[in-house]
């Protein structure tokens, strides 16, 4: 897995916070195989991400926005300002996501992610 290395054009308090995110736990979606399954726990609310690629994924866990799996379109993560770490899922951060219709949701907190194996199909 590669690391984050710090930008030069960013504040040392931004990129700071962008290697404790991922040491504690942040998963970058550009290196996950298709078909990877997150659990991924809020301040309000579990999701279930299944990680379909370019930037895509299955998501559930809402009981407005979605109950039942829904193909989202995965923008990234934030601290709940305006700056958008793309296709990066951060512990302490706030995931960012694009529903069918169009509407843009931002979770609470991310409290934990916790990895799964591809699920295997029976031959």
């Amino acid at each position: 897995m590669r690391m984050y290395c710090p930008s030069p054009h960013l504040a040392d308090a931004i990129n700071c916070s962008i290697v404790k995110s991922e040491i504690e736990g942040g998963v970058n979606l550009n290196h996950l195989p298709p078909d990877t399954v997150l659990d991924v726990q809020t301040l309000n609310r579990w999701y279930t991400i299944v990680h379909k690629g370019s930037g895509q994924a299955l998501i559930s866990g809402h009981p407005l926005f979605c109950p039942e799996p829904v193909l989202v379109d995965i923008h990234g993560s934030t601290w709940g300002g305006s700056m958008l770490m793309k296709s990066f899922i951060g512990r302490g951060m706030r995931l960012e996501f694009r529903q069918p219709d169009g509407a843009t949701i931002t979770t609470s907190r991310i409290l934990e992610i916790q990895e799964r194996a591809p699920r295997r199909r029976a031959a």
